[in-house]
């Protein structure tokens, strides 16, 4: 009993010591969580590849290079694209200001008495047109950023150039990174943790790579319906509606507001306003009934309250490096929860054996009742 306190207390001061040291080197950690990130994305990938007779290096290096492609496509195609958009949403906010105040804000002050003047709108428009022409666009304020320090140019450009270093060695030796660790586990524990391992392993995956695929797809399907329609900020509305839909239905709510405002404002018609209902409608049903399916299954994720909180708490806590973090710390402490409410109901001190044995020691009795042993009962 005491070395098993004593193993309890070993582990926590090694969670805390980790804890610790994450943070003391959180500003050099970037490079590796990303890389790390990727490695743990693609490795199915490469390990179909490998199924197909290749081996780990010429699998690493096909995968590598898909995700090459797909960074700079980001880079290249969307970045300025999306810069476009947001700059025309911004000299655009007087016309859908004006708008709201002449259509919402006249049934808010009918239906809840609110003022029509609660906020300076113009004032408003003013401070954001401000600060965007201030930063001169995003390439514009990155660049500002980071050319004030010499130093702060070198760690840029050496974060940036360490990430494809270490997802490429740490795709490479992925498997054998992870049965190192394995064997490090002490053999008495090893079936316990293995199998926490693949909980949180089913846990995370389902989200990472299943429910991150639906947003994506969601995303591109809301940007190219609503380019479809002919709405000026496609791109931003469809894109946003996408990569917040982790959480149930805000995706497809806040998409359908700003899409149905932004037809108002450009075609102010009703015919536009139906398109954009058809294209959240054809995405609703396409993520009901092919996409979540297909790619997530009936798998259990993180709960959606859980990733806000782990993000939210990662970033807060250390930083970049956190929010990376926060995604795997928040499956594994999601499934430790579940196993020790397994146990728990379970337990003595829940009371379940005693009700185990109260219930075998009555169905014992009824057994003896209804099959009595004396050569008395029924004929």
């Amino acid at each position: 009993m005491q070395n098993k306190i004593n193993n309890q207390w070993y582990v926590l001061a090694l969670v805390i010591l980790s804890g610790y040291l994450v943070y003391l080197l959180s500003p050099i950690l970037t490079p590796f969580a990303v890389g790390a990130l990727f490695a743990y994305l693609f490795d199915p990938l490469a390990d179909k590849l490998e199924e197909w007779k290749l081996n780990r290096t010429l699998s690493v290096t096909v995968v590598f290079f898909v995700i090459s492609l797909l960074v700079f496509a980001v880079l290249l195609l969307l970045i300025p694209a999306l810069e476009r958009q947001i700059s025309s949403f911004i000299r655009n906010l007087p016309l859908y200001f004006e708008w709201l105040r002449e259509n919402l804000s006249p049934w808010l002050e009918r239906t809840f008495g609110i003022e029509r003047d609660l906020f300076d709108i113009n004032e408003l428009t003013q401070l954001l047109k401000g600060h965007w022409e201030q930063a001169g666009g995003i390439a514009q304020s990155l660049l500002s950023g980071v050319t004030k320090s010499g130093l702060v140019i070198v760690n840029w450009l050496m974060n940036f150039l360490l990430i494809p270093v270490v997802t490429f060695y740490l795709l490479r030796d992925w498997d054998i990174i992870t049965s190192r660790v394995s064997e490090l586990i002490p053999r008495p524990y090893y079936r316990t943790v293995s199998t926490i391992a693949a909980d949180a392993n089913s846990v995370l995956s389902a989200f990472l790579r299943g429910q991150l695929s639906v947003m994506l797809a969601l995303g591109t399907i809301y940007t190219i319906g609503l380019w479809v329609v002919g709405i000026e900020l496609s791109l931003l509305i469809g894109m946003g509606a996408g990569l917040i839909s982790f959480v149930p239905y805000l995706g497809t709510i806040v998409g359908l507001i700003a899409g149905v405002i932004a037809a108002l404002v450009q075609f102010g018609d009703i015919n536009h306003i139906f398109y954009v209902l058809i294209v959240f409608g054809i995405g609703q049903l396409l993520e009901g009934f092919v996409l979540t399916p297909l790619l997530v299954g009936d798998r259990i994720g993180l709960h959606p309250v859980a990733v806000i909180f782990a993000v939210l708490a990662g970033g807060q806590l250390f930083g970049f490096v956190g929010v990376l973090l926060g995604l795997p710390l928040a499956a594994v402490i999601m499934v430790l929860l579940r196993h020790g409410h397994e146990r728990y109901m379970g337990s003595k001190l829940y009371g379940k054996e005693n009700e185990i044995s109260l219930t075998n020691k009555e169905e014992s009795v009824r057994h003896q009742e209804g099959n009595p042993s004396d050569g008395k009962g029924e004929l």
